[in-house]
């Protein structure tokens, strides 16, 4: 998969603007269960919200390498406790720029 282009990237943050985070990641960190759930997420949604509960910066940065790393998907925004990642379906429902 290719690298995002900041107008996609753009694009893709308008439309996850009133998304819901469907997967959280509680006190435990990243365990093998919160992986596979979002990966059932991202298959039905190409685009999803993660919300992180932890308070350490530098923890959600490695998680969300992590968690696109193990599903293959792009990371998309960074901000704060919120996630953001996309991962394209064999049939895209999301049209990119």
């Amino acid at each position: 998969m290719h690298e995002l282009t900041p107008e996609q990237r753009k694009y893709l943050k308008a439309r996850a603007h009133g998304l819901k985070p469907v997967v959280t990641i509680g006190n435990a960190g990243l365990s093998e269960a919160v992986i596979q759930e979002a990966g059932r997420a991202i298959t039905a949604h190409e685009l999803i919200k993660v919300r992180v509960l932890g308070d350490d910066r530098q923890a959600r940065q490695a998680w969300y390498a992590q968690l696109c790393t193990a599903l293959g998907a792009q990371p998309v925004q960074h901000i704060g406790k919120l996630l953001l990642l996309y991962r394209r379906a064999e049939k895209p429902r999301i049209p990119l720029p």
